[in-house]
């Protein structure tokens, strides 16, 4: 079975449409900045936990932070090259205040078969970047999901 993801996207409007995304931690991440940034998601069971609530559990243990409390919109599910699925799930972000993040960790054997474990954080870094910033940033697999949400605004503003 295919490994399936879910994420919140969230989004502002002024001055013009703005996300807010995350640069992947670690040290396989650490010098790269295109192709190196993600929406905050996780993978999850889909006969345990309902999407939703899995993205929201996902931007809070990636970010330390809760996602905010508004009505979210599911933009689409979205494959990777890999069969990889991501469920994306949109908000209206405006009051979101991108600050005082407390990032997830995960161990990892550093440097490679050292014997030696050392903690790294998920990401090491989130902010809110022009859509067109946004799309060479983010990993290959999530840059449709910014396309889908630029047509569901020019839908939402006609």
């Amino acid at each position: 079975m295919a490994r399936i993801s879910a994420g919140i996207l969230l989004y502002r409007l002024a001055p013009r449409p703005e996300v807010l995304i995350a640069h992947m931690g670690g040290p396989f991440w650490a010098a790269k900045d295109e192709g190196a940034w993600s929406i905050p998601k996780g993978e999850f069971d889909e006969d345990a936990e309902g999407a939703l609530d899995a993205a929201r559990r996902e931007f809070f243990e990636e970010l330390g932070v809760a996602a905010p409390d508004v009505e979210y919109a599911d933009l689409g599910t979205f494959p990777y090259s890999s069969g990889k699925r991501i469920v994306v799930f949109v908000a209206d972000g405006a009051r979101f205040d991108a600050a005082g993040f407390d990032y997830g960790t995960f161990e990892l054997e550093w440097p490679p078969r050292s014997g030696r474990m050392q903690s790294f954080p998920e990401v090491d870094r989130a902010q809110w970047l022009s859509v067109d910033e946004a799309r060479p940033k983010l990993v290959k697999g999530q840059r449709a999901a910014l396309d889908a949400l630029v047509a569901s605004l020019e839908d939402a503003a006609d």
